[in-house]
């Protein structure tokens, strides 16, 4: 979690901090990716995409059996398909996000059992420290 804490602090300005790195199942590090949406104008650009792609190339697949995802903040519904579509095998993410939280807050996409993958998930990991961050980029905002 302190890599992705690392990467959520480069975010570029004008998008919402949140970091995520994918590790192989031997540990190292092979994609990562912060919030881009502002900065690239596509909505897909959320780091959790940004670092499976990153991934993907990494590894020379799209499987990602065995990797495991470590991100600043709950995974939305896109984010969560992603995670599904790439077969990554864990996830570790810090603060719940309520209003958009698609793995526990609103509904939990990836332990759904009618699902043909289901994810191992690990929640509010450090998560005062995440939700700091968040709270820093929009007080600012205000």
């Amino acid at each position: 979690m302190g890599r992705a804490i690392q990467l959520a602090r480069l975010t570029p300005r004008g998008d919402v901090p949140v970091g995520a790195v994918v590790f192989s199942p031997d540990g190292r590090e092979v994609g990562r990716g912060v919030n881009r949406r502002e900065e690239l104008r596509d909505p897909t650009a959320h780091a959790e995409v940004e670092a499976l792609r990153a991934a993907a190339r990494t590894l020379g697949t799209w499987r990602l059996d065995g990797c495991e995802l470590v991100v600043t903040l709950e995974p939305c519904t896109m984010c969560a398909g992603a995670i599904l579509g790439a077969r990554v095998s864990s996830l570790v993410f810090g603060a719940f996000e309520p209003k958009t939280g698609a793995v526990g807050s609103l509904f939990d996409a990836l332990r759904d059992p009618r699902h043909l993958h289901t994810v191992e998930v690990r929640g509010g990991v450090r998560e005062e420290e995440n939700a700091a961050l968040l709270s820093e980029f929009f007080g600012r905002l205000r």
